[in-house]
């Protein structure tokens, strides 16, 4: 009977090689990455405050990787178009997303039928911002008070309209919130993102815009639109004569928004740990913080599983909000 060999065999052998090469060049692609230009999805149109915070990170955050940070705006359905986008990426770190309560929260809370799963279909990797929303008016709108605003919208139901950055975004459930606990009928008029909605609400298309500070604080102070409230934990430096929600009675309406990097799911630990550190490395500078800062904004910075609770709970949130005003996308 012959012995067996303790030798392992040819084929074992090259199994072993192979396995032992493929390992090393994953960590050498893992160590290379980036090795070339990073693409950041933006699900909203340019101008927007989206666009802002990420505009806002990509230079800097770019140098910090080696590569270009890329804003690529793709707005449309809440920002459902650009989420799925960066979703359904090939899971390289080549293309990441920027994140928001709208395309993880707000939308997903109406719209059963999103093609992605804002719990399963990411990779969280950092929190950029935390921002306050306002409610303005256009300044030939007969109210220029919220107790104005809302004794004129009872006097009307249903005749004047508020626009937002889409059906399912913050500043959609947002107002539909504050319409149901200020006893308000308003029309909802969804816009391709922020800045379009801004842009008719200066014009006099519509009188009302529920919107994310940044995008809408240069046209209040340039006068060309009227804040009434913010959400806001407290009274802004920017807008210090605005009242926040909480002061005016209506303390649930107080919701930030925030804007964080994502990748699609499975994005491998060292390209996670690459991006995270590159933005806050931008986060870090005086510059960035300042040009976030200036908005109304608070630099945030936190960890891929600080991230990823956040996303969880502004999710249950308006899952909550949506069946109990039964807003539907459908």
């Amino acid at each position: 009977m012959p012995i067996p060999s303790s030798r392992p065999s040819a084929r074992a052998l090259l199994c072993g090689l192979a396995l032992a090469a493929g390992a090393v060049a994953g960590a050498a692609a893992a160590d290379a990455y980036p090795a070339r230009p990073v693409r950041l999805i933006v699900p909203f149109a340019a101008g927007g405050t989206t666009d802002i915070v990420a505009r806002a990170i990509a230079p800097r955050a770019g140098e910090a990787l080696g590569q270009p940070l890329v804003v690529d705006n793709k707005g449309g359905g809440g920002g459902s178009i650009g989420a799925h986008e960066a979703a359904r990426a090939q899971p390289d770190g080549y293309t990441l997303g920027v994140a928001t309560v709208s395309t993880t929260a707000t939308n997903p809370a109406i719209n059963a039928r999103l093609p992605y799963n804002p719990l399963t279909d990411f990779t969280p990797i950092v929190n950029i911002a935390a921002t306050p929303n306002v409610l303005a008016v256009h300044p030939g709108f007969k109210a220029q008070t919220f107790a104005a605003f809302v004794d004129e919208v009872k006097k009307n139901p249903h005749k004047h309209a508020y626009g937002t950055a889409g059906t399912g975004s913050i500043g959609h459930m947002l107002t539909e919130l504050m319409a149901s606990r200020a006893g308000l009928a308003l029309t909802h008029v969804p816009y391709r993102g922020s800045s379009p909605a801004l842009n008719d609400a200066v014009a006099g298309q519509i009188p009302i815009v529920f919107d994310n500070l940044p995008s809408a604080l240069p046209f209040i102070k340039a006068g060309r639109l009227v804040a009434l409230a913010v959400a806001a934990p407290e009274r802004l430096p920017q807008l210090p004569q605005v009242p926040t929600f909480k002061e005016l009675g209506l303390e649930e309406v107080n919701r930030s928004a925030f804007y964080g990097v994502v990748g699609p799911k499975g994005l491998p630990p060292e390209v996670v740990a690459r991006v995270h550190a590159a933005v806050v490395r931008a986060l870090g500078t005086p510059e960035v913080r300042r040009q976030i800062e200036d908005t109304g904004s608070r630099v945030i910075g936190n960890r891929p599983e600080e991230f990823a609770r956040e996303i969880a709970a502004e999710n249950a949130v308006y899952r909550k909000i949506a069946i109990e005003r039964r807003i539907s996308a459908e």
